[in-house]
């Protein structure tokens, strides 16, 4: 509990720090002459406290649907199967853990719930597993290799669907007047994020652990994955920006559609009451929606003053200004902070993300790489901080190393991803 009340004290700090810097600012600049600075700044908190509720009340039929569309796949054993397909690769990377140990099970759960992006289920496995790795942990205040290695591949872990930034980004389309936007076209660039961050992560704990990752399980998992994403590279990498956009938002809806599909088809295959569970699924649909409004409109309204009285600007343009001095490109750096953010704060990323999309445009490239930073990373210390609170643990030895090393790698993969894509 003290970790996660220190982690709240850093995102307490930011947050306070973007309106009193942004004050701090707007008085200096109203004494220089800008008297109606203030104005702006109140017209701006009004505007960003009615997007940000907007933004989560769009959300509630997005979230109902697909919380519902997991449960039939849940129901139907489908989530069970890929846990199933997962285990022989998590037995070579858990060596410690013993054979048939109830661990192993709600790991492989977790990454599974995970992949598919069904985080209600996900946090709870997480928190059994971590529970029952703490059972053979020789030292109990001390986090043992198999909990780092979980942790650290759970921060970086794959995700084949982003299913709350696509909801996002379909929210904010419909309030800028963009018809017929796909809002999945950012699939496949989140999806090769995030397997970035996830090899990342992996040789990172394993040098540490020793563990010896050119074994079958591993290899076939990382080679095949790999000459996937490979292939639909360059497959895609001779087309024009439209046609490959066009390309990667037909691949990204049409997996969607197909996995629906397949849930709902096996499922009933099975005998399970569809609809049923559907519903008792999208139920939940409301109150994750609404869950996120205060913290969406608390992260927005910092975010607006600072942004209106110029401090953002300065900041993105200081920061521009580094990386144009080495030579490089600039058009990610008003998507960078989306990446420092995600570290520390889920909800203050999504916030910066949002602020990114409503200035440059959901479907600019800053617009979309802030969405692929989102969506392909995590907020490694809040994560850490609750699992390993959880169970007690205060010392974590390299766990946070591993889980900054992923971070690091998977923003620069993500960053070099939408370069290769949209720009």
């Amino acid at each position: 509990m003290a970790r996660i009340a220190c982690l709240c004290h850093v995102l307490n700090r930011i947050w306070v720090a973007f309106i009193l810097i942004g004050f701090a600012a707007a008085v200096v600049q109203t004494a220089q002459g800008d008297r109606e600075l203030f104005s702006r700044v109140l017209t701006g908190l009004f505007d960003t406290a009615k997007t940000g509720f907007d933004i989560s009340l769009g959300l509630v039929g997005i979230m109902s649907f697909w919380l519902g569309v997991m449960k039939v796949g849940e129901k139907g054993g489908l989530i069970q199967l890929l846990g199933r397909l997962l285990a022989p690769l998590f037995a070579r990377l858990f060596p410690q853990i013993p054979a048939g140990h109830p661990a192993s099970g709600s790991m492989v759960m977790n990454f599974s719930a995970n992949m598919l992006g069904l985080d209600n289920a996900a946090t709870p496995l997480g928190l059994k597993a971590m529970r029952e790795l703490q059972e053979i942990n020789p030292q109990k205040d001390t986090a043992s290799n198999p909990m780092i290695m979980f942790l650290v591949l759970n921060t970086a872990g794959i995700t084949l669907i982003p299913t709350s930034v696509i909801a996002i980004r379909q929210s904010i389309a419909l309030k800028q007047g963009l018809v017929g936007f796909n809002a999945a076209d950012i699939f496949l660039p989140t999806l090769l994020g995030t397997f970035v961050s996830f090899c990342a992560g992996l040789i990172a704990v394993a040098i540490w652990q020793r563990i010896n990752l050119f074994c079958k399980p591993v290899l076939a998992f990382i080679a095949g994955f790999a000459a996937l994403m490979g292939g639909l590279y360059w497959w895609l990498v001779g087309l024009q920006p439209a046609e490959m956009a066009q390309m990667i938002g037909l691949l990204g809806s049409g997996l969607i559609v197909s996995i629906i599909v397949l849930f709902v088809g096996v499922a009933a295959v099975r005998g399970v009451d569809v609809y049923e569970i559907f519903v008792e699924g999208a139920r939940d649909g409301f109150g994750v929606a609404v869950q996120i409004i205060p913290y969406l409109v608390a992260m927005l309204a910092a975010i607006s003053i600072f942004r209106t009285t110029g401090c953002m600007n300065y900041l993105i343009d200081g920061i521009a200004a580094i990386v144009g001095v080495l030579g490089m490109n600039t058009d990610f750096v008003p998507a960078l902070p989306v990446g420092l953010m995600k570290t520390l704060s889920g909800s203050g990323a999504r916030g910066l993300m949002v602020d990114v999309m409503t200035t440059y445009g959901v479907d600019s490239f800053q617009g979309k790489l802030a969405a692929i930073i989102q969506g392909s990373t995590e907020t490694t210390f809040y994560v850490l901080a609750v699992y390993f609170g959880s169970v007690g643990i205060t010392r974590t030895r390299y766990a946070v190393a591993g889980g900054l090393i992923a971070d690091f790698v998977g923003l620069i993969g993500a960053i070099l991803i939408a370069y290769a894509f949209y720009h």
